[in-house]
């Protein structure tokens, strides 16, 4: 259960009065406390503000948080992601920023803990069979419980984001729900079930107090918040206008690495995660593996080999194939010509020429004269 002192009261009827993402009340707070502004915004009761302010009972906003099994976390717990502090440094988005005021949290978990490694999934809502697979998969490989499991976030909405959270629970991963609403209100209301699960064996946070719906700012807010609690952010898929891409804005404001998965170009909704990668906003990303690479600290992961299986030009030196790319692809050459095109002696030719004879890759005809020979398995360089 909350402890309640003045300050952390103040902050959670302070973001009830403003509502999410609004730039200016941090400022306020920080240089007054949230003691003082609240009761500045009180004695200015014809105002906004005023009046949604002199209209909160403080105390049974406190009683319904604690009635619902709510924890309300302020800066300075030891529970609080130190993270959230990037979003007072970064550039607003839409109009929106700032770190939240507090967040009401539900769940087993430790958010500061959970959020160490992490990973935001999203995109659309509209989904198809092949981005909500996709999701799934790549959600439960990373968070699957090993010593480099990776925690998923994202927004509880129909299509990617309840995919990404389905593929965590599914491996016994951890996964964290962000809510728009307040944590008694979850939306959609078709994935109640989910929402069940995540609040029990999960964590659900919000920045809204309990009894709030969702609005459309609310949405945008907590795309912030989902940003900044993670480590990166990975498309999964998204209109040209989405969410998911406004989820993706904030992560690069923030300086987080964003990523995204590409789907077919006959898709709708895979155009957003394509234009990101080709306007340089996102790394195009396929499997864990590539996440990882990209998502972990540098040099602690082995970068992605995505250069095939080797090929038998692959395993020769360098200094001969130099020599063997200056043969024409039809025909045959002196190795006085061949000396000229590619600027060695004709003593250092014909030394290259020789190993080259010897690996089956040229072959000297009755003229003495030479020509490509295929490349077969068996060179080994």
């Amino acid at each position: 259960m909350t402890r309640w002192d003045d300050q952390r009261l103040a902050r959670a009827v302070l973001a009830h009065v403003v509502g999410p993402g609004d730039p200016r009340i941090g400022p306020l707070v920080a240089a007054h406390g949230a003691v003082e502004t609240l009761a500045a915004i009180r004695a200015v009761a014809e105002s906004t503000w005023g009046r949604r302010a002199t209209g909160i009972d403080d105390h049974a906003l406190a009683d319904r948080s604690d009635a619902v099994g709510l924890r309300f976390l302020v800066p300075g717990d030891e529970e609080w992601p130190g993270v959230l502090s990037d979003l007072d440094v970064s550039e607003p988005v839409g109009g929106m920023g700032g770190a939240p005021l507090g967040l009401w949290v539900r769940g087993r978990g430790r958010l500061d803990a959970w959020v160490d490694v992490s990973l935001a999934v999203v995109g659309a809502r509209a989904a198809t069979p092949y981005g909500e697979a996709v999701a799934t998969d790549l959600s439960a490989r990373l968070s699957a419980p090993e010593d480099e499991a990776v925690t998923i976030l994202s927004g509880g909405a129909y299509g990617i984001d309840a995919a990404a959270h389905r593929g965590a629970l599914a491996v016994g991963g951890r996964t964290i729900a962000v809510y728009a609403g307040g944590l008694d209100e979850p939306y959609p209301r078709g994935n109640s079930r989910l929402f069940e699960q995540l609040a029990c064996d999960q964590l659900v946070v919000s920045e809204v107090p309990p009894d709030v719906r969702p609005t459309r700012a609310g949405f945008l807010a907590r795309n912030r918040l989902i940003a900044a609690l993670s480590g990166g952010t990975l498309v999964v898929e998204a209109a040209l206008r989405s969410g998911a891409r406004n989820t993706a804005s904030w992560a690069a404001s923030l300086g987080r690495v964003v990523m995204a998965v590409p789907g077919s170009v006959h898709s709708a909704m895979s155009a957003g995660c394509h234009r990101m990668v080709t306007d340089g906003q996102a790394s195009l990303v396929t499997d864990a593996v590539d996440v990882m690479a990209l998502l972990a600290p540098l040099g602690t992961v082995p970068e992605p080999l995505d250069r095939g299986p080797d090929r038998p030009l692959d395993l020769v030196d360098p200094r001969l194939l130099r020599v063997r790319e200056a043969l024409p692809g039809g025909g045959a050459v002196a190795s006085g010509e061949i000396a000229a095109r590619c600027g060695l002696s004709i003593a250092d030719v014909m030394g290259a020429l020789t190993e080259l004879e010897v690996l089956g890759l040229v072959r000297r005809d009755e003229s003495g004269m030479w020509r490509l020979r295929r490349p077969v398995d068996r060179i080994r360089g």
